[in-house]
């Protein structure tokens, strides 16, 4: 059976389509109810102007997009794992429409309808100029070759930027690994259902492994919700070791989502021996699991 086709919207209606949902958007989002959703912050992207939102994790990562924009005519960003691409479409409507730079934006996923889907969206909302989306899976090769795919280039493009939205378990650190090999300028990921780490400490309970940390190991709930916050401080010394600035801070308050961490880093200096040797001290510390991204980094 031959996939079913997708439909992608004539200029004509997407235009109308996107002067009726503007239309809608200035007539909800008035003063009142802006003021209201910002409590006194400046958003960068008002609602009324666009119905793209993910306003605070776009201040956040502001600063370091304003140096590459500063560094290189052409900003290169790639979205690994990038789910339905929210992130992704923000960032490259804000090139286009308030900051007036350059920017080739690509999004990888291993779920080919997941792609397709945010094709179509891509489309409707203007933006398939400078963001195209692959089905690949998140390794160097592979990204550079859909890159060649997605933009007709020959030569591989220098990756300045690495984002990943709430990629699951170890896909996060996929995603760093990646930014790492390409030596991306700007690293930044917002990790979700972190259960390697869990998963071995697990495995320490069930052998009887003795420990300062044993109590947490074998309360599931304790062991689950510790080991998300151990991954995430592994994570940062990690990619710190790597030689980049590291800050782990919240993104949205936590009523809106439990998954609130932003790991955001940016390249400026070579690789930091106390990072690693402070990486090795929680490791131990916590029982001697670690993660595997430690592995692959010192393999790269």
């Amino acid at each position: 059976m031959l996939p079913a086709p997708v439909v992608i919207a004539s200029s004509h209606t997407r235009d109308r389509w996107a002067t009726e949902l503007a239309a809608r958007a200035r007539a909800y989002w008035t003063e009142a109810r802006t003021a209201e959703l910002a409590r006194g912050k400046a958003l960068l992207v008002p609602p009324a102007e666009a119905a793209l939102q993910i306003n605070h994790m776009l201040t956040l990562l502001a600063p370091a997009l304003r140096e590459l924009r500063a560094q290189h005519p052409v900003i290169h960003l790639l979205d690994a794992g990038c789910g339905r691409s929210y992130l992704t479409l923000l960032i490259a409507w804000c090139a286009k429409h308030v900051w007036a730079h350059p920017i080739e934006v690509l999004g990888i996923d291993r779920n080919a309808a997941v792609i397709e889907e945010s094709r179509r969206r891509c489309a409707l909302a203007q933006l398939d100029d400078v963001v195209r989306f692959e089905a690949e899976v998140l390794d160097t090769l592979d990204v550079i070759a859909a890159w060649a795919r997605a933009f007709g280039s020959a030569n591989a493009p220098v990756v300045h930027g690495v984002f990943a939205l709430h990629a699951c378990d170890t896909a996060t650190c996929d995603a760093l690994a990646l930014g790492i090999a390409l030596r991306a300028e700007l690293i930044a990921v917002a990790p979700c259902c972190q259960a390697e780490l869990a998963r071995a400490w697990s495995a320490l309970d069930a052998r009887g492994d003795a420990g300062a940390f044993s109590p947490i190991w074998g309360a599931p709930h304790l062991r689950r919700e510790t080991a998300a916050h151990i991954t995430d401080a592994m994570r940062v010394l990690l990619v710190r070791a790597a030689g980049y600035e590291v800050k782990a801070m919240e993104f949205v308050p936590a009523e809106h989502t439990r998954k609130n961490t932003l790991i955001r880093a940016v390249k400026r200096s070579a690789r930091d021996a106390d990072a690693l040797a402070a990486y090795e001290a929680l490791r131990t510390a916590t029982g001697g699991a670690g993660i595997a991204l430690a592995a692959r980094l010192a393999s790269g």
